[in-house]
């Protein structure tokens, strides 16, 4: 493996080969794509590679929908497609490394992992959603957690790369079950997971539960919490957690389409930060009452300061209330660690 950096090239195909209806499920408004055209895949993949650095890696990722589930012939001509790239000649663009794909854990088979045996499946991103069969029945996933144990260890066999994906919030969700999942996330063999706090759409089942009273959308700061407990299970297991929450688009903040539910454009950074709040005062507490009146000069990870500071200085405001600080400073270095001095 090198250090070069990666990137997906990202090609929506929404609810195509997915015919259950989940009850958070609006597909069309989590992509912001409508519809799906073969003929504009090339056109897609050409067009990102050309805004590419050359030193990335690059993974064409079919996203949105239930990509296995999908037409067999539609789901031969988009894996020819990616694998046309993945072996081109060296023409000075960023390299394809391999094909991501997201799906469900039942449409994961001995059949089907024999198709793509012949492709350069590098990721298969599963939507677990959660390890709670009671979960998964209110939230009418249509498969179990045993299903989901099967087609986790089909992959992690066929030795691809395996990434988890898990949701916060979902109808008989609790803390308590989502860090199982979050654990047996991890146990299955996944190298990577997602964390998606709901946000409940319109002209969905869930916003008509939560209508006639049957759910109540989580709350942000609910949500921020639970995802940092979830987060702090995928650390202590090295598996890289790659994003909270959806990804921003004007449709998910737009009134007319969401409900309600845990919809936040920085809601990564937000967990993070609370993540770096925890750690913070476990070190000053370390120090008990001597930290009283003290300057604490926190040494954070590169790039990581304004997640450490937290979002309008809150951590920092936080950490000189709490401890009775004179002042407090953040830095940055090299390390994956933070430290702290008293001055």
């Amino acid at each position: 493996m090198t250090d070069r950096k990666h990137r997906n090239i990202p090609i929506f195909i929404p609810h195509l080969g997915c015919p259950n209806l989940c009850v958070f499920c609006n597909q069309r408004s989590i992509s912001g794509c409508h519809k799906f055209e073969r003929e504009s895949v090339i056109y897609e993949i050409e067009n990102a590679l050309s805004t590419i650095p050359r030193d990335c890696e690059v993974e064409i990722a079919y996203f949105g929908g239930s990509f296995t589930g999908i037409d067999r012939e539609l789901m031969i001509y988009l894996l020819d497609v990616a694998k046309s790239y993945v072996y081109r000649e060296d023409d000075g663009r960023a390299k394809v490394v391999g094909i991501r794909m997201s799906t469900r854990p039942d449409y994961i088979s001995d059949e089907i992992m024999d198709i793509l045996s012949d492709y350069p499946i590098k990721t298969i991103e599963l939507g677990l959603q959660s390890m709670s069969d009671e979960v998964l029945l209110l939230s009418k996933r249509g498969h179990t957690s045993r299903d989901a144990e099967r087609a986790c260890k089909l992959i992690c066999e066929r030795g691809i790369d395996l990434v988890g994906q898990m949701m916060i919030g979902l109808p008989g969700g609790s803390l308590e079950n989502e860090l199982e999942t979050a654990k047996k996330i991890c146990d299955m063999g996944a190298s990577g997971a997602r964390i998606y706090p709901t946000v409940v759409f319109y002209d969905t089942e869930l916003a008509d539960m939560a209508e006639r009273g049957e759910y109540q959308p989580i709350a942000l700061d609910d949500a921020i919490y639970r995802s940092k407990e979830v987060l702090k299970i995928f650390l202590e297991h090295n598996v890289e957690c790659i994003r909270i929450g959806l990804c921003a688009s004007d449709n998910l903040f737009d009134e007319e389409k969401v409900m309600g539910g845990a919809n936040h454009a920085a809601l990564g950074e937000l967990v993070i930060g609370e993540l770096y709040y925890d750690e913070m005062c476990d070190l000053l507490s370390l120090y008990g009452n001597a930290s009283e009146g003290k300057i604490a000069k926190f040494s954070v990870p590169m790039g990581e300061i304004s997640k450490a500071v937290g979002q309008n200085k809150k951590n920092k405001q936080r950490l000189i209330e709490k401890y009775k600080l004179r002042g407090l400073k953040i830095t940055e270095h090299n390390a994956q660690t933070i430290t702290l001095a008293l001055e």
